[in-house]
């Protein structure tokens, strides 16, 4: 095979050690491998640096292992051209399954230029993905804590859930903190409701009559003080993100313009694509890197699959959040795009759809830095009018009735 670098590496990354492999081709064509072994301290890393380096080696190639890469990928992406590649595609012979020889397998690809290098963001985005991700542990963990709030005051006879909408509003919380700090008379904690709530006051005083011990007024105080903890924490990542998205304020905008797109989703999603469009050739590369399109599995002219390949779930669940907000707007394009497809697809395939579709939006619009337009609820009906026009007059025959058209103007 022909020979694209003349001086490379490829690594075989673990916890504890790295087997690495340089392998160079002389002036005379011969080709020449050192094979080393170093820990994974960053002294061993610098040294492995060191010795790269000494090597002349300009490009290394690696397994996306867990997050053993990471250390390794900080100390040399300075210096060479590192390749993170899938771990399924350089799977080595079988039978022939060793530290060493991956790392020689490795480095024979590379040179020969089989490998594929995965997106690896630069620094910035990557301290920016790491923010957001937390964050979206952060208001998981909260939704978790209040369904644990709402498991305590099933189990003491409380049935504030079924009177109040949002038992962790402001009134909510208020007849909460009561109950934690032993308030136990139903009207007192009833005459604590605000707003439109004071209306179901009657209700509110069956609903608190409840068997309290003092197991439950401990659970409630410590699930209380978990919530504020979360809230305190996610406002401060909130603060830290915006901070850092101050460089990307105009995307920002422009993705906020998109339907069922708040601050959170615009900052999620260009955490985890970024605002450089340039990377990926097309939409189409951009949708099958995020997972978000339909799989290609084909064989002897039969579509097998349609399913949808892995990709990144951040973006994912980024996505699919905000299908179902834009699915929601009446009299919009991603509203008709949802109900065409969840009758005959359902309602988690149609979401993919509109998400993928979003994700679509999201590369054009980033890409040209000019602002979404919304296409309109009749969009579809324009695509092909005659055929709907066709579709319509069938049903109605079939159903016996004698159709005549007329043009509107003409009809006027």
């Amino acid at each position: 095979m022909e020979t694209i670098y003349r001086s490379c590496c490829g690594l075989d990354v673990h916890s504890k050690s790295i087997s690495a492999c340089v392998r160079r081709v002389d002036e005379r064509g011969q080709v020449r491998q050192d094979v080393r072994s170093f820990g994974t301290v960053t002294r061993d890393l610098l040294a492995l640096r060191d010795w790269l380096e000494q090597e002349r080696v300009t490009h290394v190639a690696m397994e996306s292992t867990g997050v053993f890469w990471k250390p390794v990928f900080n100390i040399l992406e300075s210096g060479f051209t590192v390749l993170l590649v899938n771990a399924r595609d350089v799977k080595h012979v079988p039978g022939r399954k060793t530290d060493v020889k991956d790392c020689q397998w490795l480095a024979q690809l590379l040179q020969c230029g089989l490998l594929k290098a995965s997106f690896v963001p630069p620094a910035p985005q990557r301290d920016l993905r790491d923010l957001t991700r937390h964050r979206a542990q952060l208001v998981g963990e909260h939704s978790r804590v209040a369904n644990r709030v709402h498991k305590t005051l099933e189990d003491a006879n409380v049935q504030l859930g079924d009177v109040a909408s949002d038992i962790l509003g402001v009134s909510g919380l208020a007849m909460l903190r009561a109950l934690a700090a032993g308030e136990t008379d139903p009207q007192r904690l009833a005459e604590l409701a605000q707003g439109r709530l004071r209306e179901k006051i009657p209700e509110l005083c069956l609903a608190m009559e409840g068997r309290m011990r003092e197991h439950h007024r401990f659970m409630l105080q410590s699930l209380l003080d978990h919530l504020k903890y979360l809230e305190e924490q996610t406002a401060r990542f909130d603060g830290r993100i915006e901070e850092l998205m101050h460089p990307s304020e105009k995307e920002l905008r422009l993705l906020k313009g998109l339907p069922g797109f708040g601050d959170r989703t615009a900052q999620n999603v260009l955490a985890e694509i970024g605002v450089n469009m340039g990377q990926f050739p097309s939409h189409d590369h951009l949708s099958s890197w995020a997972g978000m399109c339909p799989g290609n599995n084909e064989s002897a002219g039969k579509r097998k699959s349609g399913r949808t390949t892995k990709g990144s779930r951040w973006l994912r669940q980024t996505l699919v959040q905000a299908a179902w907000a834009a699915s929601r707007k009446k009299k919009s394009y991603f509203h008709v795009l949802y109900r065409r497809l969840v009758g005959r697809r359902g309602k988690k395939r149609a979401l993919v759809a509109v998400g993928h579709s979003l994700l679509v939006v999201i590369y054009h619009v980033l890409k040209t830095g000019t602002p979404y337009v919304e296409l309109g609820a009749d969009y579809f009906n324009t695509l092909d009018s005659k055929r709907l026009t066709r579709y319509h007059v069938k049903r109605l025959q079939s159903l016996g009735y004698q159709v005549t058209l007329a043009e509107a103007e003409a009809a006027a």
